[in-house]
């Protein structure tokens, strides 16, 4: 696989989890019989952050994951990387995704989320100036 394929294969993965997050939204909208907002409804704010939430972090890191692909960074670096930010996201959807406020999935997930962050960084910058 190359580094591209290995890319677009967690671009993939990462918008299956935002469909995920945004169709769980939509059940429980209807569920609550809320149309717009959270109609002051719990359960509503934490799925629609869980949502916004991904929205919010995987965008950047998948273009993060391209660039890398296109500038000659190794397959296995995108695999890397694209596991971490996978499973990052997979574990702070388990928490807030599932109408929780707080758990240990929240707390791994955006730590692990920041760290891919981190190391996408540096290897730009260690691509860009090579």
């Amino acid at each position: 696989m190359t580094a591209i394929e290995a890319a677009a294969l967690y671009a993939a993965i990462n918008i299956l989890i935002l469909l995920v997050l945004g169709l769980g939204t939509g059940l429980a909208r209807g569920r609550h019989k809320v149309n717009f907002g959270t109609g002051g409804v719990p359960d509503m704010e934490l799925r629609i952050r869980a949502h916004a939430n991904a929205a919010e972090w995987i965008p950047a890191a998948l273009v993060g994951l391209v660039i890398l692909a296109l500038v000659g960074a190794p397959a296995f670096l995108i695999h890397v990387l694209g596991v971490a930010l996978s499973l990052a996201r997979v574990a702070h959807a388990s928490t807030m995704g599932l109408g929780k406020q707080s758990g240990p999935g929240r707390t791994i997930g955006a730590l692990l989320t920041a760290l891919v962050y981190l190391a996408q960084v540096i290897a730009l910058f260690w691509y860009a100036v090579m």
